[in-house]
């Protein structure tokens, strides 16, 4: 059941980053607040997809994160707040420290950094794109 919601929440994320990527032809818009909305709405499912993933991953029993030197423990709303908070800290690029990722949790820690750096090359290219194509 978790696997399913674990490649459930990648395959969202993936098609976000893909609308990011690759604009569609019929969309020809230039830089607008549909555009900065559009960023805000990636950023958010990034930013819950990443924290949903680390829930899960917790649930199955993997060790992701400390918060303050102790472990995150329980399921419950909380430690899902703190995985979207370690998930926002870490798209951003902010990193204070406070909640640190240990063992494979970094692998995905690094994936998820990584497009938080791409994201706004990429939304830059697309609206020279879109205004381009207009």
């Amino acid at each position: 059941m978790f696997y399913f919601l674990g490649v459930l929440v990648v395959l969202c994320i993936a098609m976000s980053l893909r609308t990011l990527f690759y604009p569609s032809s019929w969309r020809t818009k230039q830089l607008s607040f549909d555009n900065f909305l559009f960023l805000a709405f990636t950023y958010s499912n990034i930013v819950i997809g990443f924290g949903l993933l680390y829930l899960i991953l917790d649930i199955m029993g993997f060790r992701i994160a400390l918060n303050h030197g102790r472990q995150l423990e329980g399921h419950d709303f909380r430690t899902l707040m703190d995985y979207m908070y370690l998930s926002a800290v870490t798209l951003f690029s902010v990193g204070y420290g406070d909640i640190v990722p240990i063992g494979a949790a970094r692998i995905l820690i690094v994936i998820e950094a990584l497009i938080g750096y791409t994201i706004p090359a990429a939304f830059v290219v697309k609206s020279v794109l879109d205004s381009e194509k207009k």
